[in-house]
């Protein structure tokens, strides 16, 4: 039926046509990539080092107790000014991204003699992975490549946090850094390095930390862990210990 006719034998106007959303979309994620971009300005962003809204150490906090350290893996002066310790889950995907800003923190302050490097294993009971993977970094120290692997870790996480059959990929890893993949398949199963990896459990339990990534430049708690913040406070400190 013609529309004109239709009108004519029923009286009824027109159907409405529907209007073009693709503009009104369109916009809207404009909106949303905008303050994507802006919230990861202000993650990555380094505040000045003598801002007031950079955490500080707790009222009357001691000194981090510096005999825990022999429990992580340290890298790095040990008279540096200024010690960074971890506390993190390699099937974390927080920590994994946290992982950019401790690269880059190895790159600028603890190649240069200011800052050491602590990182601790806090696998955690939901991660069925976590507790292999923390086990196939301290395998790969055994052949003097823990923070290779510790990265390759981080970088793949995606590919095997979810695995039922992680140690094959872990030793792929190890195959491709260049290790003895027998000795470390073997480390693997033996279990060799799962007392470690508990003792710096405890550390966390005995410090009261319960999440990871938790970063403390010395006794400094992050509120917010990431380079901006990082490197602020790294500076800060550094700026304190040269007065």
């Amino acid at each position: 039926m013609g529309e004109a006719k239709r009108r004519k034998e029923t009286g009824a106007p027109p159907p409405a046509r529907k209007k073009d959303r693709k503009p009104l979309y369109l916009g809207i994620g404009v909106i949303i990539i905008a303050f994507l971009a802006v919230g990861l300005f202000f993650l990555t962003a380094s505040p000045d080092p003598s801002s007031d809204a950079l955490p500080v150490a707790a009222p009357n906090a001691s000194p981090f107790p510096a005999e825990l350290d022999r429990f992580g893996v340290s890298v790095g002066d040990r008279d540096a000014p200024v010690v960074v310790r971890e506390f993190a889950d390699y099937q974390c995907p927080a920590c994994a991204r946290f992982s950019d800003a401790s690269e880059q923190l190895k790159q600028e302050y603890v190649e240069t003699g200011k800052v050491r490097f602590v990182y601790f294993d806090l696998p955690l009971q939901q991660h069925d992975n976590a507790v292999p993977a923390a086990q196939a970094a301290r395998c790969a120290g055994d052949q003097d490549a823990y923070w290779a692997m510790h990265d390759e870790l981080f970088d793949m996480q995606t590919e095997w946090s979810g695995s039922g059959n992680p140690v094959d990929t872990f030793s792929r890893y190890a195959n491709d850094l260049g290790l003895d993949e027998r000795r470390f398949r073997r480390c693997m199963n033996t279990d060799l390095h799962i007392e470690d990896i508990e003792q710096s459990r405890r550390v966390a339990m005995q410090l009261r930390v319960t999440s990871t990534p938790t970063v403390l430049v010395d006794n400094i708690r992050l509120t917010r862990p990431g380079w901006g913040q990082l490197s602020a406070v790294v500076e800060r400190e550094l700026a304190d210990s040269a007065e």
